[in-house]
């Protein structure tokens, strides 16, 4: 009889474990208060508690042009919910994201009308359509949510994480992103500085100005570089002379330095322009998902 009691404890434990497994997915909102997230306006400092999906189309339509083809604006939904998933899962602040381009860029409904003037019923809907048809989808890679980074337009590349954030993730690998090209306007973008505006800038000696030791990655992209013998980090340099990204050619003319970059922004994960290019050539946004962040699965929250 005992024998019989414990055999039916161990195949109550074994079905428990198994359907706990088989939970991941859908679970993960449990403690969560039913697919809400907390934001932070970084412009008044309140926070709100939005419904994810309302959030959601508030990320898209503020970080991709609503012009962008269809399944474009499908795979940037579920990299955005995506990264508010992660974001959500990892927080230890009253708040869960923040709306601007520390985390991912957000805006309401009236500031969509000042953006879209006349055109606001015709990208409010395109953009709610592509929301509502990814409704609650997110990536998971070996069953947990990805830190889906995402960025406007490569140089041809993607970048390795480990470069850029200094992180180890599998499915944030460097991929040729060939429809990121000079077809594209500004894919190359001059800025010109004088001398001393790089030095207060870098708030290194002008005296001798020099750019030496320029090393770069396999996708082209600064990893360091050595200014008048102080060295910086490439993605260092970009942020406090605000260049568009981190594959650049320095030009010295006179007290003129010109600094030509390719691309926008910092190069790790989906690219924005090369998703809609993919999109225009035929694929549809879980093809575009999964070329960009590697070896992932497309799921419900």
């Amino acid at each position: 009889m005992q024998n019989r009691i414990l055999l039916v404890i161990t195949i109550a434990l074994s079905l428990i474990l198994v359907f706990v497994s088989s939970s991941t997915h859908t679970t993960f909102f449990n403690t969560k208060a039913n697919k809400k997230i907390s934001v932070l306006d970084s412009k008044t400092n309140n926070i709100s508690k939005l419904e994810l999906e309302d959030y959601i189309v508030g990320v898209v339509a503020a970080e991709m042009p609503a012009s962008f083809n269809d399944e474009a604006l499908k795979a940037q939904a579920v990299a955005a919910r995506t990264y508010a998933a992660y974001k959500i899962a990892s927080s230890d602040k009253t708040y869960d994201v923040v709306t601007d381009v520390s985390n991912q860029s957000y805006i309401t409904v009236d500031e969509m009308k000042n953006k879209w003037l006349d055109d606001f019923d015709k990208y409010y809907t395109k953009v709610k359509n592509a929301v509502n048809a990814t409704n609650g989808e997110v990536m998971y890679y070996n069953d947990e949510i990805v830190e889906a980074y995402y960025f406007a337009m490569s140089n041809g590349f993607t970048e390795d994480v480990s470069l850029v954030f200094s992180e180890d993730r599998d499915y944030l690998q460097s991929v040729p992103s060939t429809y990121d090209n000079n077809n594209l306007k500004n894919f190359t973008y001059t800025k010109e500085f004088t001398k001393n505006e790089i030095c207060e800038k870098l708030q290194i000696s002008c005296d001798n100005l020099t750019f030496t030791d320029i090393k770069r990655s396999n996708t082209n992209r600064v990893n360091t570089l050595v200014v008048s013998g102080k060295e910086f980090k490439g993605t260092n340099f970009r942020s406090l002379l605000g260049l568009r990204s981190t594959d650049f050619d320095i030009d010295v003319d006179g007290d003129k330095v010109t600094i030509t970059t390719r691309g926008y922004g910092h190069g790790v994960g989906m690219s924005q322009y090369g998703a809609n290019g993919m999109a225009n050539a035929g694929y549809t946004y879980d093809k575009i998902l999964k070329y960009y962040y590697k070896n992932i699965e497309i799921a419900p929250i």
